[in-house]
C-alpha cells in the first residue's frame, strides 16, 4: 500500500471527503470510524473508482485503549499521512449537558488524538518523514459559552498541533491544524444546533477537505478556509474586550 493515509472519522463529513480526495491522487487508505457499513461502502467506492487499496478498521477510538487498538491493527503499514478528523460538539449550558457527555467529547476530541499523534507521529519522526493534519475549528480562537467544552477541546488541538510541528519539523514531519468555520455535515445534528442561525450556512465538506489537505501537503501551520473569518479572528477579535467576545459568541449560539 503506497502513500498510505490514516483517516479517523472517515464514515461521513470532512473525513469521508478527505478519503475521497486522497484516493483521487492515487493514495491508499486506512479508514476508521464506529460505523462499519459506511466504511465498507466508502471502501467499495474508492477502490472501484480509483483503483486504490482501502483498509477499514471499525472501532470507537474514544473508548478505553481504542487508539492503541487502531495502532495495533495497522502495524506493518507505513503510514505517511495521519488525519485526525474524528470529533463532535455539544450545545447547551455546561451544567445542563451532563458530565458524561463532555467527558466523552474530551476522550474523542483530545485523548484519542493525543494518543494517535504519540503512536503514529512517533513512528513518523523515527523514519524522518510524515505529515499530520489535525482537524480543529475556528472555535479554537475564543472561549465558547453554550459550547464551553467543545471550544476548549479545539483550542487544545490547535495549540498541540503548533507545538508538535515545532518539535517535529526538524525531523521531517509537519503538523497542520485545519480550523474551519461551520461546515455542512452531521455536526449540527449531533450537537443539537440545527435551529441556530450560525448553522444555516456554511462551507461544504468537500471544499474544506481539499483546502485542509492541500495546506497539509504544503506544511502550513494553522489554516482557516474562510478568508473573512481568517481576517476577523487574527486581526480584529484579539483587539476586542474579552467580555464583548464572550457575549458575541453566546448570542450567536442562543436559540
Amino acid at each position: 500500500m503506497p502513500n498510505i493515509a490514516l483517516i479517523t472519522g472517515a464514515s461521513s463529513g470532512i473525513g469521508r471527503e478527505m478519503a475521497r480526495y486522497h484516493a483521487s491522487k492515487g493514495g491508499d487508505l486506512i479508514i476508521t470510524a464506529r460505523r462499519a457499513a459506511e466504511l465498507e461502502s466508502l471502501k467499495a467506492e474508492l477502490e472501484a473508482r480509483h483503483g486504490v487499496q482501502v483498509m477499514t478498521v471499525p472501532l470507537d477510538i474514544a473508548g478505553e485503549s481504542g487508539a492503541e487498538a487502531l495502532y495495533q491493527a495497522t502495524r506493518g503499514q507505513t503510514i505517511e499521512i495521519l488525519i485526525n478528523n474524528a470529533g463532535f460538539g455539544g450545545h447547551g449550558e455546561f451544567l445542563d449537558r451532563g458530565l458524561k457527555s463532555d467527558e466523552a467529547m474530551i476522550n474523542l476530541n483530545i485523548t484519542a488524538l493525543v494518543r494517535l499523534c504519540h503512536l503514529i507521529g512517533g513512528d513518523m519522526v523515527a523514519r524522518g518523514k510524515g505529515k499530520v493534519l489535525n482537524v480543529s475549528s475556528t472555535a479554537a480562537y475564543q472561549p465558547g459559552p453554550l459550547q464551553a467544552t467543545y471550544f476548549a477541546t479545539k483550542a487544545f488541538v490547535s495549540s498541540l498541533s503548533c507545538a508538535l510541528d515545532y518539535e517535529w519539523r526538524p525531523h521531517g514531519v509537519t503538523v497542520t491544524a485545519l480550523e474551519p468555520g461551520f461546515v455542512k455535515t452531521e455536526f449540527a445534528e449531533v450537537a443539537a444546533m440545527t435551529d441556530l442561525d450560525v448553522t444555516k450556512t456554511g462551507a461544504t465538506a468537500e471544499s474544506v477537505a481539499k483546502f485542509g489537505y492541500d495546506a497539509m501537503l504544503k506544511g502550513k501551520l494553522r489554516v482557516i478556509n474562510d478568508r473573512k473569518m481568517r481576517f476577523m479572528l487574527n486581526w480584529i477579535v484579539p483587539l476586542l474586550p474579552r467580555r464583548m467576545v464572550l457575549k458575541a459568541v453566546h448570542d450567536m449560539q442562543t436559540k
